[in-house]
């Protein structure tokens, strides 16, 4: 996907939104840290410019990953910034980059458990690629993805990687989660 093609799907992942949670439900856009929150803030962005009431926010899952030790004794800790109404009550949706295994989407429940209960919390992503090791699918996934063995999705947003695209890399390692 170029920036192009990254952009229409965040605009029909905000589309989406608007027509599946009503106008008095308080919604909250809560995006993954890293480039999860680049995707939540183009969404908002949508949202906002359709006149549609939004709160944003911001999950850093690393102390509630299941593989913490094996990130190093030091893990870069970003922030998680909640909205000042909070999540009690609202309707939540974390918006992440790429849905693979579902242990990211885990950890983000759990920190959001810490912080508050909403009325209810969706997920949505912009590439689903399968390969779930636990019971989570996405509300809403703008593109569904084969990936051969070895293979990855790679993201890249402007602010962390100077530029907004979607690659299917093949080979060995990778960053998707």
């Amino acid at each position: 996907m170029d920036a192009d093609a990254v952009k229409a799907a965040a605009g029909r992942m905000a589309d989406w939104l608007r027509e599946t949670i009503p106008e008095d439900e308080t919604l909250v856009v809560m995006g993954v840290h890293r480039r999860g929150v680049q995707l939540a803030e183009m969404i908002i962005e949508h949202l906002s410019n359709r006149a549609r009431a939004v709160e944003g926010g911001t999950l850093d899952i690393t102390l509630y990953r299941d593989d913490l030790m094996a990130i190093g004794p030091r893990p870069v800790v970003g922030e998680t910034r909640l909205p000042s109404s909070g999540i009690d009550g609202h309707t939540v949706v974390i918006v992440d980059d790429v849905l693979f295994t579902g242990r990211t989407v885990r950890a983000a429940l759990d920190e959001l458990a810490d912080f508050g209960r909403p009325s209810r919390t969706l997920l949505m992503v912009l590439v689903d690629r399968g390969g779930r090791e636990l019971p989570i699918q996405a509300d809403f996934a703008a593109e569904t993805v084969d990936v051969p063995p070895g293979g990855w999705v790679e993201v890249t947003v402007p602010d962390i990687d100077g530029r907004l695209g979607v690659d299917l890399v093949e080979g060995q390692g990778g960053r998707d989660g």
